[in-house]
């Protein structure tokens, strides 16, 4: 398995377990995670989501080779792949999400904790959303919540050059709570997650509801024309250049476009 599951305490476990392939995200992947989401959501049982990784990796990002093979489609087709449905899985959960980030965390790695409620980072993780590099645009809605935490001159470092950031930068900016010890990171994030177990389960929801409320439809509306943009920019030249060079272990050249 490459996303384990798990229920214990009130608390719903979603853990990227590939590290071998530090974690990198397949379709099949991004599937089981919108399931679990969804499952947590109607789950009575369940107060708190718990997102993972593996001790040094968090993710990778996309699982490029996968990512080419079986790309989303197309205009509202896109919507309905798996990546998107993910999305919207973690964007709609009314429970409280914590992501404890064991290590590095790249491009939708970096960009999900956007709509995570609590998140914790090792001391040990870089985050990054090297998106123009690759060709490609920022998804998951990045482009609006970036800007928003950080003033668009530092998102642009982040967005534009895709600049890593360390663990320190990304609670600064306020992406994280909180830096932890590489050892210390999960459990600290699982105890917040268990303190839902003695709050009033309707009145947290209510509550994140209304925290997100007012930005929850143009969220939305920013991550569809994202996908819609990302999906022509994947099939873009630039774009083929930059995985045939990622796959060639090779500099992109980018002096011909």
């Amino acid at each position: 398995m490459t996303i384990k599951t798990a229920t214990l305490n009130g608390v719903a476990t979603i853990e990227i377990a590939r590290p071998e392939k530090k974690n990198a995200l397949t379709v099949a992947m991004y599937q089981a995670m919108s399931d679990a989401l969804v499952a947590a959501k109607a789950d009575p049982a369940v107060r708190a989501v718990l997102i993972t990784g593996q001790p040094g990796i968090f993710t990778s990002g996309n699982d490029i080779e996968d990512f080419m093979s079986r790309p989303p489609g197309q205009g509202s087709d896109s919507m309905e792949s798996p990546v998107f449905r993910f999305m919207r899985a973690l964007l709609d959960c009314d429970k409280p999400v914590v992501a404890a980030v064991t290590g590095g965390a790249i491009g939708i790695g970096t960009t999900m904790l956007l709509h995570c409620d609590f998140v914790y980072v090792s001391d040990e993780a870089r985050l990054a959303m090297p998106f123009v590099a690759l060709g490609l645009v920022p998804e998951f809605a990045s482009s609006l919540v970036v800007p928003q935490l950080m003033g668009h001159r530092r998102a642009a470092e982040k967005l534009l050059l895709g600049d890593p950031f360390t663990p320190e930068q990304a609670v600064e900016c306020g992406i994280a709570n909180a830096v932890l010890p590489a050892g210390e990171v999960v459990n600290h994030a699982r105890r917040v997650a268990e303190r839902f177990n003695s709050l009033p389960p309707g009145a947290v929801r209510e509550a994140k509801q209304l925290m997100r409320g007012p930005q929850h439809e143009l969220t939305v509306n920013v991550i569809r024309n994202e996908g819609e943009i990302f999906g022509r920019r994947l099939r873009s030249p630039e774009a083929m250049e930059a995985f045939q060079a990622f796959f060639q272990k090779r500099k992109p050249d980018f002096s011909k476009f």
